[in-house]
């Protein structure tokens, strides 16, 4: 009886966590459009699995059960992976960027991109 209230335990902590990062999603998606708020739902989704994922790798290896948390572990590293692929690539369509110019190892200038178009070159 005592295990099964233990189980309940680490399920609904591990629901809490998976979930608490969902709280303030409706008002970043708000200013965003169609194809950007399904990748933020995505990337909402991949860190959630992964956060979910850990919590239940740690919880079957402390239990003594290595196999389902080897199984797990790898599960969440894998969103972990997938979730950061999508951040960079979120990062890299919709913000702005400079990339750098060198001379002889220093810095000259650099053009700076919006959108994935380059608007203009400064010099530093």
């Amino acid at each position: 009886m005592n295990m099964n209230k233990n189980f309940i335990k680490a399920l609904v902590a591990t629901l809490v966590v998976a979930f608490a990062g969902g709280i303030g999603a409706p008002m970043v998606a708000s200013a965003q459009t169609s194809k950007d708020k399904a990748r933020q739902k995505d990337k909402n989704l991949m860190r959630n699995l992964g956060v979910g994922a850990g919590a239940a790798a740690i919880y079957e290896g402390v239990n003594g059960r290595t196999t389902n948390a080897v199984v797990l572990g790898a599960g969440a590293a894998l969103a972990g992976k997938k979730y950061e692929d999508s951040r960079k690539a979120q990062t890299r369509e919709s913000g702005t960027r400079k990339v750098y110019r060198y001379r002889n190892g220093k810095k000259v200038g650099y053009y700076k991109h919006v959108n994935n178009k380059r608007v203009g070159y400064y010099r530093i």
